[in-house]
């Protein structure tokens, strides 16, 4: 009963049943009432009517009299059959009144063989009948019998609904059934999609704010999902929009720094006594640092850019690997630092070989500039079922667990008032996490129970080709 679907269907299905079920109460009732109270009572009338007429006015009135009237009862229709077994008026007996006249017939012969017993006799006083057989009888002055037959007429194609009354009153059922069902499945529907609607102008009136899934945590109908997919993203425009405007005035500081520093040495060199050459080659390690900065900015807009598509191609995840360890190696040498490789992926990745590279190259970067002196990084690679795992390994102090989603944001630090020279521009980790993403996989860092930190970088099974 949670389905939506489910509830209109079942609610048009109980109104139709109810409706049906009434109609047919309705009819067989009336019809029971039409077809059996009345049937008796109306049969002798009909015959001391016909019988006074051809007192009166002989065969001649009586075929007047019934051209008039053989259409007098709703339901029946009237014949008068003469002594020579046809109807008075010539026309050809019904079905039904064939069989009708058959039976009687029948019956009369094994009631009375003999045929000497006239039965409901017209004597004297109208009306003083007696039941001796199945169909009225009625006797001419000279003395011959007509017999009276009632014969039901050949229903119409709605059968007992074309009784007077009957289509009124199920079409009152209809409606106050159906009106009941569809106030109660209107009411069910437009409530809620109105309080989406509402939601949807105040998010276009840059109300970000507003919520329309109150009042709808019983319900699991498709429209309560909507309702709560709704808030979702509502929630998520407020996130993107704190986002942006967090990653602005993060780029605004990143910017402002550099230019501040190259400010200051263009400041310097204009003094008399300067060293031309040292504040030259400050603007330039400036110059360079901001073309990075800005380099980093471009590719991680790029990423996330959702139709921004990048090249693919198919190259030996291993030789990647490789590639950036040794080129760890070289800088961590200094250091005493020494990056370990263990495992393989012995696969070929369908994939942007310089954006993994950057995304391996940007964490173990990370780890060999974190790593205390002449500590060692482990990169373990594994291949399973799910597709491949490359895994980084430091022994340095770790990172807040509360942080550990927050450092693959752009321009987040753990501890902010480290210089760039130490920390880095803090832009790395989030190119890392989109272009994992952009290939199908997912980046994820956690503290080791024995010390040091963990970052897992996760390629689906989709994007090996071997």
């Amino acid at each position: 009963m949670h389905s939506l679907f489910v509830r209109i269907f079942l609610l048009f299905w109980i109104a139709m049943a109810i409706i049906v079920a009434g109609s047919i109460a309705v009819t067989f009732t009336a019809a029971a009432r039409e077809y059996e109270s009345r049937e008796l009572p109306r049969r002798p009338a009909v015959a001391i009517q016909a019988s006074e007429v051809l007192a009166r006015g002989g065969l001649e009135g009586l075929r007047k009299w019934l051209s008039a009237n053989h259409h007098s009862i709703p339901d029946r229709e009237l014949y008068i059959i003469g002594p020579d077994g046809q109807d008075i008026l010539g026309r050809r007996l019904s079905d039904g009144a064939a069989r009708r006249l058959e039976y009687a017939r029948e019956s009369m012969s094994e009631f009375d063989p003999s045929g000497a017993t006239a039965p409901w006799r017209h004597d004297a006083a109208p009306g003083n009948f007696r039941p001796q057989r199945p169909l009225p009888e009625i006797v001419a002055p000279d003395g011959a019998s007509y017999t009276v037959l009632l014969a039901p007429r050949r229903p119409s194609i709605f059968g007992a609904l074309s009784l007077p009354g009957i289509s009124l009153m199920i079409l009152g059922i209809a409606l106050a059934v159906s009106a009941v069902a569809s106030w109660w499945l209107a009411q069910h529907l437009s409530a809620p999609i109105r309080r989406i609607q509402e939601g949807a102008r105040a998010l276009a009136g840059e109300n970000l704010e507003v919520r329309v899934s109150a009042g709808l945590e019983g319900r699991k109908d498709e429209v309560a999902v909507l309702a709560r997919d709704f808030d979702v993203m509502a929630d998520q425009l407020r996130a993107n929009r704190s986002a942006i405007t967090r990653l602005l005035r993060d780029i605004s500081h990143e910017l402002r720094s550099p230019l501040a520093r190259m400010r200051l040495a263009v400041g310097l060199a204009r003094r008399p006594a300067a060293d031309l050459t040292r504040q030259l080659d400050r603007l330039e390690r400036e110059i360079e640092r901001l073309d990075e900065l800005i380099s980093q900015v471009l590719k991680l807009a790029r990423l996330n850019g959702a139709d921004a598509p990048f090249e693919r191609e198919s190259f030996d995840v291993d030789e990647v690997i490789e590639e950036v360890v040794r080129d760890a190696n070289f800088e961590g040498a200094a250091k005493g630092c020494k990056i370990e490789t263990r495992g393989a992926a012995h696969s070929a990745v369908n994939g942007n070989r310089e954006l993994l590279r950057s995304a391996i190259e940007n964490v173990l970067r990370n780890a060999v500039r974190y790593s205390p002196q002449g500590a060692s990084v482990d990169v373990m690679v594994e291949r399973s079922d799910a597709g491949l795992t490359v895994s980084i390994r430091d022994r340095g102090p770790g990172v807040p667990a509360g942080e550990l989603e927050r450092i693959f944001e752009p321009f987040y630090r753990v501890a902010e008032s480290r210089d760039r020279d130490t920390g880095g521009e803090g832009i790395g980790l989030a190119i890392t996490s989109q272009v994992m993403r952009a290939h199908g996989g997912s980046a994820r860092a956690d503290n080791r129970a024995g010390g040091g930190f963990e970052v897992q970088l996760n390629l689906p099974r989709a994007a090996l080709l071997a």
